[in-house]
């Protein structure tokens, strides 16, 4: 079994540290593992885009062919449109409904409309969500809570586990928000 993702979104959105999580995960689990990342322009507000390949064989190549990724787990509604070559008809998107407007004359209302038209996709205002709770600095692992129902290669357990390990360097508090985060994502995701 093979499972494809691209993450993306705006530099300081934390796209990297759920690329971290889902690594982690992966290798705890014993899955092979190929992961690629851009940096866009290497500071906060540059898009950021990371492809991450799990699967139970060997994996040759971090490059995701076109039309080959089951996932696209984006930030920035934008910036998951960007990748919707690399989508398999059957996948799935899960993006935050919230714009991050790092560019003059966002085009809202067009992007709204190319979501509407796509079968498939999970939108959520993953940043109200973060507000409402008191988690502002959680809105990616409220995301990847989203997501997680929809990643058949990990359970939603072994994502979890791998939060913890990852954030366990900077307390106990902090592992407890990112799972709080999570849980939130994972019980408003729809099945």
């Amino acid at each position: 079994m093979k499972y494809d993702i691209i993450l993306s979104g705006v530099g300081g959105q934390g796209i990297l540290s759920i690329a971290t999580v889902i690594g982690d995960a992966a290798v705890n689990a014993g899955l092979y593992l190929k992961q690629a990342e851009v940096h866009g322009m290497s500071q906060r507000g540059g898009e950021v885009e990371s492809g991450l390949r799990l699967s139970d064989s060997v994996i040759y190549s971090d490059l995701l062919p076109s039309g080959s990724a089951d996932m696209i787990l984006s930030m920035e509604p934008m910036e998951a449109l960007r990748y919707l070559p690399f989508l398999s008809e059957d996948g799935c998107i899960v993006t935050s409904s919230a714009p991050f407007r790092n560019i003059p004359d966002y085009p809202e209302e067009a992007v709204k409309v190319a979501y509407n038209a796509l079968p498939g996709t999970i939108s959520i205002d993953i940043e109200a969500m973060a507000k409402e709770q008191n988690l502002p600095k959680s809105a990616n692992m409220i995301l990847l809570g989203a997501a997680a129902v929809h990643i058949g290669i990990l359970s939603p357990e072994q994502l979890k586990e791998s939060i913890a390990r990852v954030f366990e360097r900077k307390g106990a508090q902090i592992v407890e928000t990112n799972l709080r985060a999570f849980d939130l994502g994972f019980q408003s995701s729809p099945a």
